[in-house]
């Protein structure tokens, strides 16, 4: 099944159209026709099963023959990631995606020196929102994380974000396991967090005044077992184990 995405304020009603980016792989790569089938996601829960109604020179027309309505997951996990050199964040936002991340913030951190600012920050936000619209419609996703623009650790910290829960990857000696930290916040509270944010540091991890930052605005440093993680790496163990404890 070809899946596309059209934004939620574009799926009202059982006509819905396809222009632009989409409609252009609808149209010349994948050479849909009138009365095949497709899917649209909006992001925001909803699934939709279409038919090609009509196929012009650059839109489609579609139909819908059913909406499937998923709720959220149990909790909002909010990935806190350090910036890496090249494009490898672009594989991390595309496995956050398949990995149930709700939200997701690039962070500019001291060890790799990424300037964005103003417009070349939009840009950047812009180019990795698409990144994750493409992972939706590559997983089937009916949730569209939001990736933010960049921001600095001290900006991120001043916005006084409140989590149920918040962690830190670390290598230094005071991390705990991570299951550790879950079960004594559940033994604590009587419940699992609705909502947890977790940093992850760039090549080199963050430095000790960065980590002191983060753990002084309430992230708890958790072990990622005894081998030293590369960035990527580390972000799809954290996801994963994140996933597999509070979203099943």
């Amino acid at each position: 099944m070809h899946r596309f995405y059209l934004p939620p304020e574009n799926c009202r009603g059982n006509a819905l159209r396809l222009d632009g980016r989409e409609a252009h792989h609808a149209l010349h790569v994948l050479r849909l026709k009138r009365g095949d089938a497709v899917t649209v996601l909006d992001g925001v829960g909803n699934e939709f099963s279409c038919e090609v109604e009509n196929a012009a020179r650059d839109s489609l027309a579609l139909t819908v023959k059913e909406k499937k309505n998923t709720p959220p997951l149990p909790c909002a996990i909010t990935l806190l990631q350090a910036v890496p050199k090249g494009k490898i964040i672009e594989g991390i936002i595309q496995k956050s995606v398949e990995l149930g991340a709700w939200r997701i913030v690039p962070i500019l951190s001291e060890r790799v020196v990424t300037q964005l600012g103003g417009d070349d920050a939009e840009k950047k936000r812009d180019k990795w929102q698409q990144v994750a619209i493409e992972a939706i419609k590559q997983c089937g996703a009916t949730w569209l994380p939001r990736v933010e623009a960049p921001v600095t650790i001290e900006q991120f910290i001043a916005r006084a974000e409140k989590f149920d829960l918040q962690l830190v990857g670390s290598l230094q000696p005071e991390r705990r396991h991570p299951r550790e930290v879950l079960r004594e916040f559940e033994t604590k509270h009587g419940c699992l967090p609705h909502s947890v944010g977790v940093w992850i540091g760039p090549e080199g991890d963050f430095t000790l005044d960065e980590l002191k930052a983060i753990q002084a605005a309430g992230a708890l440093p958790i072990s990622m077992g005894q081998l030293v993680l590369r960035v990527e790496t580390a972000t799809i163990y954290c996801l994963s184990f994140l996933n597999y404890e509070l979203n099943q």
